[in-house]
C-alpha cells in the first residue's frame, strides 16, 4: 500500500497530482466556504433560527439518545473510564462517516452526559458541526476538547492537532499554507500511529484538495488509502462509505457498487447507505432497483422524523435523495411520480447556499417538458432567495422560460441579472456552472443565429459530461435532451441529432436518447434507423406513463 506519500504531504507537490481532482476538491471546499461566509461565522444573520448551530435548534442536537441498531459498527478508543461513554462515542462517530450530523451531535453530547472530561467527545461534536456549515461552533467545540487534552493519549493528541489546523485552514478562506499544516498534522500523526486505519482515512480526505470533501474529490490514490485502512480494519463501513464516493467518480462503477451495495449491508438503518446504492444502481442503468433504494431510504427518513419527531426540512438528507429518486423516475419515462418527488424537494427549505442552488432541478423538470409558465413561477422562487447562487439559477431559468415563449428582451434582461449574481460567487464556483452559457446559447439558437448557438452547445456537451458525481451524471443527461429538444424546434436538426447521439453514449439505459435519434433519422427520411431507435426507447420505456412514447409520425 502507499505508505510513502507522508513525505510529500505538507509541500505545494500536492497542487500538481493532477488538476481535474484538485479543481473538483477546490470547488467542494469553495461551496463550503462561501456558505459559511469564508470565516469563523457561525450563524448567517437572518438565516437560521435563534439558538441554532448551522440551521439545527441547539436544542434538538443536544435531545437525549439511546443506543442504535443498524448504522454500522465502529470502535475508536479512547481516555474514558465509562464503558456507556464510549459506546455513545462511537455511535456518534458511525453518524458522523454517515453525514448524519444531527444523530452524531446527539450522540457525542449523550457520551459527556456519561463522561464530562470526555476530550473526544468535543471532537466529535466540532466535526458535526462542520457538517452543519458552523465554523465557529466546531471551533468552540474544538478548544474544549483542547482544554481537556492533558490527560487523553498520544493518538488523541495527534487527532485533535489535526481538528485544530483543518478548522485553522477553514477560518481564512482556504490559504494554502494552513492547508498545508493540516496535511503536515496528518503526516506526523501517521509517522506516530502507521497502523491506525482513522488516520488513514484522513489522509485520504487530505489528498483530495479539501478537508470537506469527504471521499467526493478523491482518484486513485485516495484509493489506495481507503484500502490500506480496510487492511487494518476489515468490515470498516466508513472506507467503504468513502471508497464507493471515490470510485463513483473515478470508476470502475461496478466497483462503486460493489463498495456501496457493502456500506449498506453493514449500516442497513442509514438512508444515506441506499441512497447511495441507488444512484450506483442508476448510473448501471437498473433504473427500477434505484428507485427501491431511494424508496427505502425516505421511508427510513420518514420513519425517523416521526419516531424522533424531527422536521424533515432539517436533514439536508432528504430532498437530495427526493431529487435522485425523481431523477431516476424520469429515466424510466414515468413522469408523474418524478413530478410527485420534485415538488415534494422544492417544497422544504435550504439551509446553504448551494443546496438552495440545487432546487433548480423542479423548474428545470418543467421547462424540459414545456411547462414554461410553472417554470417561470418556480424560478422566482429562486429569484427571491437569500442566496447568491439560487437567485444565479432562477435568473438563467426565468431566461430559459421567456426564451421559449420568444420573449427575447425579457431573457436577455435575465441573463444580465444573472451575469450581476457571478460577481458575488468564488471562481471556482464559477468555473464549474454552464447555466448562464445554456441560456445565451438558446438565445442565439432561437434567434437563428445557428453558428454562435451551436459553437455555445458544444462547450456545454463538452463540460457538463466531464463533471463527476452522480447528481452531475444525471444532470448532464437531461440537460443533453433538453438541448435538443430546443434544436429540434428551432429547426437546427444537426445539434439535434448530435446532442441525441451523446444522451445515448452517456447513458444507454434511457429511452429518451432513442426517442430523439429516432426524430432526427426520421427528419432524414431514414426510416429504418428510425423504427429502430423508436423500438428501443419503446422497449426502454415500457413501463412509462401511458402516451409518453407517442406514434412517430404524431411526434413533434
Amino acid at each position: 500500500m502507499h505508505r510513502l506519500f507522508g513525505n510529500k504531504m505538507g509541500s505545494s507537490n500536492c497542487m500538481n497530482s493532477g488538476w481535474p481532482r484538485y479543481a473538483l476538491a477546490l470547488f467542494v471546499c469553495a461551496l463550503f466556504l462561501f456558505a459559511t461566509g469564508g470565516t469563523a461565522k457561525a450563524q448567517h444573520e437572518g438565516h437560521e433560527p435563534s439558538g441554532a448551530i448551522g440551521w439545527v435548534p441547539r436544542e434538538l442536537l443536544e435531545r437525549p439518545v439511546p443506543l442504535r441498531q443498524g448504522i454500522g459498527k465502529v470502535h475508536q478508543e479512547v481516555t474514558t473510564k465509562s464503558p456507556e461513554a464510549q459506546a455513545f462515542y462511537d455511535q456518534g462517530l458511525a453518524y458522523l462517516h454517515s453525514f448524519v450530523w444531527i444523530e452524531a451531535a446527539r450522540s457525542f453530547h449523550q457520551a459527556l452526559r456519561h463522561d464530562p472530561s470526555l476530550a473526544m467527545a468535543y471532537l466529535g461534536l466540532s466535526d458535526a458541526y462542520l457538517g452543519l456549515s458552523d465554523v465557529t461552533a466546531a471551533s468552540a467545540a474544538c478548544e474544549k476538547a483542547q482544554a481537556l487534552a492533558a490527560n487523553v493519549s498520544g493518538i488523541e493528541r495527534a487527532r485533535l492537532a489535526i481538528l485544530a489546523r483543518q478548522i485553522e485552514y477553514l477560518q481564512d478562506s482556504g490559504n494554502m499554507q494552513r492547508y498545508f499544516a493540516y496535511r503536515q498534522s496528518i503526516a506526523d500523526a501517521l509517522a506516530a500511529y502507521p497502523a491506525d486505519p482513522w488516520l488513514w482515512i484522513i489522509r485520504a480526505f487530505a489528498d483530495e484538495g479539501s478537508p470537506v470533501a469527504h471521499g467526493q474529490g478523491g482518484a486513485i490514490d485516495t484509493v489506495a488509502f481507503y484500502r490500506t485502512a480496510l487492511d487494518l480494519s476489515p468490515g470498516n463501513f466508513v472506507a467503504h462509505h468513502y471508497l464507493a464516493h471515490t470510485l463513483e467518480s473515478h470508476g470502475p462503477m461496478k466497483d462503486a457498487l460493489e463498495e456501496s451495495e457493502t456500506y449498506a449491508r453493514l449500516a442497513p438503518a442509514i438512508p444515506h447507505a441506499h441512497h447511495m446504492c441507488g444512484h450506483n444502481l442508476r448510473r448501471a442503468g437498473r433504473n427500477e432497483e434505484a428507485i427501491q433504494e431511494f424508496l427505502k431510504a425516505n421511508d427510513l427518513e420518514k420513519a425517523y422524523y416521526q419516531t424522533e419527531h424531527i422536521p424533515p426540512q432539517l436533514d439536508w438528507h432528504h430532498p437530495h435523495n427526493l431529487q435522485l429518486l425523481a431523477m431516476s423516475y424520469q429515466a424510466l419515462g414515468q413522469l408523474k411520480s418524478a413530478e410527485a418527488a420534485y415538488r415534494e424537494a422544492f417544497a422544504l427549505p435550504a439551509y446553504v447556499d448551494f443546496s438552495a442552488f440545487n432546487r433548480k432541478a423542479w423548474p428545470e423538470f418543467l421547462l424540459d417538458h414545456g411547462r414554461t409558465t410553472e417554470a417561470l413561477a418556480a424560478a422566482q422562487e429562486l429569484i427571491d432567495s437569500q442566496w447568491a447562487m439560487a437567485r444565479f439559477a432562477g435568473h438563467t431559468l426565468a431566461g430559459r422560460a421567456y426564451a421559449a415563449t420568444n420573449r427575447m428582451p425579457e431573457a436577455r434582461s435575465e441573463l444580465t441579472a444573472a451575469e450581476r449574481e457571478t460577481e458575488q460567487l468564488p471562481v471556482a464556483v464559477l468555473a464549474r456552472l454552464q447555466d448562464a452559457v445554456l441560456l445565451r446559447a438558446e438565445i442565439a439558437l432561437r434567434e437563428k443565429d445557428f453558428a454562435k448557438g451551436n459553437a455555445l452547445m458544444e462547450k456545454i456537451e463538452s463540460e457538463i459530461v466531464k463533471v463527476p458525481g452522480p447528481d452531475a451524471w444525471n444532470e448532464a443527461l437531461f440537460q443533453l435532451e433538453y438541448i435538443s429538444r430546443v434544436a429540434r424546434e428551432v429547426g437546427d436538426w444537426e445539434l439535434a441529432e448530435s446532442a441525441a447521439n451523446k444522451m445515448v453514449v452517456h447513458d444507454p439505459s434511457y429511452g429518451g436518447g432513442y426517442l430523439a435519434e429516432g426524430l432526427a433519422e426520421q427528419h432524414r427520411s431514414e426510416m429504418g434507423a428510425a423504427k429502430q431507435a423508436f423500438a428501443t426507447a419503446e422497449r426502454l420505456w415500457s413501463k412509462a406513463d401511458p402516451g409518453l412514447l407517442r406514434a412517430p409520425s404524431e411526434t413533434p
